[in-house]
């Protein structure tokens, strides 16, 4: 027994004899390493930095005493953008359809559609400060939500509706902290309380037809996608090419280009600045769009849900350290309870994709007629 295991751990394998030679024997290869590009923190991280660079530079832009410019902003971007996925195409670093007309003619109103959302964005990002912005962004949840479940048949779980109930209570929560905050601050001044209030009404109201817009968007691409069978960059692509000509008459027509006017936007002492941190802010819409598509593809879409729920967090945050959003009790609150609802709804939507719930209104889509299914099935086309 003893002489059995010395030889058997001396053991050494020759190979097979093929006549009167002996092949050696075959070495299991290696696998290759990982590369560092597949490591998906490489991915997540890129997408929340480049999510917070992105609000960050729009509202520096924006936050300027007299910036008006806004639709020359949004072109700036635009163009920038499509300079940038051209120059990846054109590297082989991405790939996407070439022009057709046909296509941009289905198209064209989608794009309408994104030129109301990202102009009513601006407009409630120069009036609102990061953190509520952020905050009231989660309403847009519930919209779209609820227009799958009218027009696709979809359903919300009992779980994504109190995710909904802590997203409106954040809000409420936000806007009244704001509201006491501009009250307090400059009390002592009605004329001024009271601006700083209207300021603030202002804001709210750009940011729920921001709200609207945006759940009109996101629907409507979602029934054109169907016809079009569209890609992340084909969309990027005809978005913002499409886009290009109304933002620039908008911007001709209905601002003002007087000379007095383009000093209040672009003081000498911060044109460079301001000019630079446009060009970086359509960059970060590329580098958005790009490492979303990372994000899933070396990780999963519930990966990437979770991400989106968790990123609000930090882009919140940055809005009380880069800008002079006010720091209470209260607006820190709504702050962590519009990310827990970020949370319950990114949970909420993995467990219904695992487990499919059926119930009746408010959380499914009550049967349809024939009648019904037909003017819907229309609709789609």
């Amino acid at each position: 027994m003893a002489d059995d295991k010395k030889r058997d751990d001396f053991t050494v394998e020759m190979g097979e004899r093929n006549g009167n030679t002996f092949e050696p024997p075959k070495l299991s290869a290696r696998p290759p390493p990982t590369p560092a590009t597949h490591n998906p923190a490489f991915p997540i991280l890129s997408y929340c930095v480049s999510s917070i660079l992105m609000t960050v530079t729009n509202k520096f832009v924006l936050s300027g005493r007299d910036f008006n410019l806004n639709f020359f902003l949004l072109t700036v971007q635009n163009v920038v953008c499509i300079v940038a996925i051209q120059s990846c195409k054109s590297s082989g670093i991405i790939t996407y359809r070439d022009f057709k007309s046909d296509e941009a003619k289905k198209w064209f109103p989608i794009s309408l559609l994104l030129i109301g959302m990202i102009y009513t964005g601006s407009k409630a990002l120069q009036f609102l400060s990061v953190p509520v912005y952020t905050i009231f962004k989660n309403l847009t949840i519930i919209m779209i939500a609820y227009g799958e479940v009218l027009w696709f048949g979809g359903s919300v779980t009992g779980m994504a509706l109190f995710s909904f109930g802590l997203m409106v209570l954040s809000s409420i929560i936000a806007a009244w902290a704001d509201i006491q905050h501009a009250l307090q601050n400059y009390g002592h001044s009605d004329t001024e309380a009271s601006a700083k209030v209207s300021t603030l009404n202002a804001g709210y109201m750009w940011m729920m037809v921001n709200c609207f817009c945006t759940t009109t968007y996101v629907l409507g691409m979602r029934k054109r996608i169907k016809l079009t069978n569209f890609k992340d960059f084909d969309t990027m692509f005809y978005n913002n090419l499409l886009s290009i000509p109304i933002l620039l008459i908008c911007s001709l027509f209905l601002e003002n280009w007087s000379s007095e006017n383009i000093t209040k936007n672009f003081p000498l002492e911060q044109r460079n600045t301001i000019v630079l941190a446009m060009i970086f802010s359509g960059l970060s819409s590329v580098f958005i769009s790009y490492t979303s598509a990372w994000c899933v593809r070396t990780t999963s879409s519930t990966t990437y849900s979770m991400v989106g729920a968790l990123n609000k967090l930090p882009i919140a945050l940055s809005g009380l350290v880069f800008f002079d959003a006010p720091v209470t009790l209260p607006s820190v609150s709504a702050i962590g309870l519009g990310f827990v609802s970020g949370i319950v709804y990114a949970v909420a939507k993995v467990r219904q994709a695992s487990k499919p719930v059926m119930g009746v209104l408010p959380v499914s889509n009550p049967p349809m007629s024939a009648s019904s299914l037909s003017a819907r099935d229309s609709l789609r086309s």
